[in-house]
Protein backbone atom coordinates (compact mmCIF):
# COMPACT_ATOMS: atom_id res chain seq x y z
CA UNK A 1 0.00 0.00 0.00
CA UNK A 2 1.14 3.43 -0.36
CA UNK A 3 -0.88 7.16 0.27
CA UNK A 4 0.05 9.82 -2.45
CA UNK A 5 -1.21 13.48 -0.95
CA UNK A 6 -3.37 15.31 -3.38
CA UNK A 7 -4.61 19.10 -3.34
CA UNK A 8 -7.98 17.93 -2.41
CA UNK A 9 -6.94 15.05 -0.04
CA UNK A 10 -5.53 11.79 -0.78
CA UNK A 11 -5.47 8.24 -1.82
CA UNK A 12 -4.34 5.02 -0.65
CA UNK A 13 -3.36 2.73 -3.16
CA UNK A 14 -4.28 -1.03 -1.57
CA UNK A 15 -4.14 -3.31 -5.04
CA UNK A 16 -2.31 -2.36 -8.57
CA UNK A 17 -1.93 -4.95 -10.28
CA UNK A 18 -1.98 -5.98 -14.62
CA UNK A 19 -5.91 -6.01 -14.36
CA UNK A 20 -6.90 -3.50 -12.21
CA UNK A 21 -6.44 -0.34 -9.62
CA UNK A 22 -7.84 -0.44 -5.95
CA UNK A 23 -7.94 2.98 -4.44
CA UNK A 24 -9.61 4.46 -1.05
CA UNK A 25 -10.24 7.88 -1.94
CA UNK A 26 -10.55 10.55 0.85
CA UNK A 27 -11.78 14.35 -0.64
CA UNK A 28 -11.74 17.10 1.93
CA UNK A 29 -14.88 19.09 2.70
CA UNK A 30 -15.22 21.76 -0.06
CA UNK A 31 -12.69 20.51 -2.37
CA UNK A 32 -12.79 18.61 -5.85
CA UNK A 33 -11.22 16.46 -8.43
CA UNK A 34 -10.83 17.74 -11.43
CA UNK A 35 -13.49 17.49 -14.68
CA UNK A 36 -11.96 14.71 -16.38
CA UNK A 37 -12.39 11.71 -18.03
CA UNK A 38 -10.24 8.65 -19.27
CA UNK A 39 -9.78 7.32 -22.84
CA UNK A 40 -9.59 3.79 -22.17
CA UNK A 41 -9.62 3.33 -18.54
CA UNK A 42 -13.13 2.09 -16.98
CA UNK A 43 -13.98 3.15 -12.86
CA UNK A 44 -16.40 1.87 -10.25
CA UNK A 45 -16.55 3.52 -7.42
CA UNK A 46 -18.28 2.57 -3.81
CA UNK A 47 -18.88 5.65 -1.36
CA UNK A 48 -18.19 5.05 2.26
CA UNK A 49 -18.61 8.26 3.76
CA UNK A 50 -19.52 11.54 4.04
CA UNK A 51 -21.47 13.49 1.73
CA UNK A 52 -21.05 14.57 -2.17
CA UNK A 53 -22.16 16.07 -5.24
CA UNK A 54 -21.04 13.79 -8.75
CA UNK A 55 -21.42 15.64 -12.06
CA UNK A 56 -21.87 13.10 -14.64
CA UNK A 57 -21.58 14.09 -18.08
CA UNK A 58 -23.11 17.76 -16.59
CA UNK A 59 -25.82 16.10 -14.48
CA UNK A 60 -25.11 16.47 -10.74
CA UNK A 61 -26.38 14.17 -7.94
CA UNK A 62 -26.05 13.45 -4.18
CA UNK A 63 -23.42 10.76 -3.55
CA UNK A 64 -23.81 9.03 0.02
CA UNK A 65 -23.00 6.57 1.72
CA UNK A 66 -24.19 2.92 0.10
CA UNK A 67 -24.15 4.99 -3.36
CA UNK A 68 -22.32 3.37 -6.44
CA UNK A 69 -21.83 4.19 -9.78
CA UNK A 70 -19.68 2.76 -13.26
CA UNK A 71 -17.78 5.66 -15.31
CA UNK A 72 -16.75 4.19 -18.66
CA UNK A 73 -14.29 5.73 -20.69
CA UNK A 74 -14.82 9.19 -22.49
CA UNK A 75 -17.42 10.10 -19.67
CA UNK A 76 -16.92 13.62 -18.54
CA UNK A 77 -16.72 13.37 -14.26
CA UNK A 78 -15.95 15.46 -11.19
CA UNK A 79 -17.04 14.96 -7.41
CA UNK A 80 -17.17 18.09 -5.10
CA UNK A 81 -17.09 16.91 -1.59
CA UNK A 82 -19.79 18.25 1.09
CA UNK A 83 -18.54 16.70 3.92
CA UNK A 84 -14.93 15.59 4.16
CA UNK A 85 -15.69 11.85 1.55
CA UNK A 86 -14.15 8.84 1.22
CA UNK A 87 -14.96 6.21 -1.52
CA UNK A 88 -13.39 3.17 -2.57
CA UNK A 89 -12.84 3.06 -6.30
CA UNK A 90 -11.62 0.00 -8.67
CA UNK A 91 -10.64 1.02 -12.07
CA UNK A 92 -8.35 -0.36 -14.85
CA UNK A 93 -4.55 -0.32 -14.57
CA UNK A 94 -4.30 2.50 -16.63
CA UNK A 95 -3.41 4.98 -14.41
CA UNK A 96 -2.16 7.62 -16.61
CA UNK A 97 -5.54 8.00 -18.11
CA UNK A 98 -6.82 10.99 -16.86
CA UNK A 99 -6.93 13.98 -19.57
CA UNK A 100 -8.43 16.99 -17.14
CA UNK A 101 -10.89 19.39 -18.64
CA UNK A 102 -11.26 21.87 -15.57
CA UNK A 103 -9.08 21.85 -12.29
CA UNK A 104 -9.46 24.22 -8.69
CA UNK A 105 -5.91 23.82 -8.68
CA UNK A 106 -4.38 24.92 -11.28
CA UNK A 107 -3.44 20.68 -12.73
CA UNK A 108 -3.72 20.75 -16.43
CA UNK A 109 -3.50 18.28 -19.58
CA UNK A 110 -2.90 14.43 -18.80
CA UNK A 111 -2.24 13.22 -15.49
CA UNK A 112 0.34 11.19 -14.21
CA UNK A 113 -0.25 9.14 -10.75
Amino acid sequence: MKQIEKPWGYEIWWAVTEKYVGKLIHVNKGHALSLQYHNVKHESMYAISGEAMLSINGEDRHFGPGDAVDIAPLTQHRLTAITDFELVEVSTPELEDVVRLEDHYGRQGTSNP
